[in-house]
């Protein structure tokens, strides 16, 4: 009876703590300044616009709040495997 809440849960609470890796390693990025960080800037929030409209268009057209959780992770860890790169 409580699965899909506690997985939806559990999996908020994950890409909690993934963003805060996403979120330290861009503010490393930004406090260096130069062009690097102006793309950076750019690109944080064009993903982040990018990120809220397609959880927008997955609400409207009947999909969950576990998909946006799981498509937001996505997101995230991508991230985080491109920052880690340099």
């Amino acid at each position: 009876m409580f699965g899909p809440w506690m997985q939806l849960g559990l999996a908020t609470t994950q890409l909690a703590f993934e963003a805060q890796t996403v979120i330290a390693m861009r503010l490393a990025k930004l406090s260096l300044g130069g062009p690097a960080a102006g793309v950076e800037a750019q690109r944080m929030v064009s993903e982040k616009v990018m990120a809220a409209m397609e959880a927008a268009a997955t609400l409207a057209t009947g999909g969950s709040a576990s998909t946006v959780v799981k498509d937001y992770r996505r997101h995230v860890r991508a991230n985080a495997r491109r920052l880690r790169r340099g």
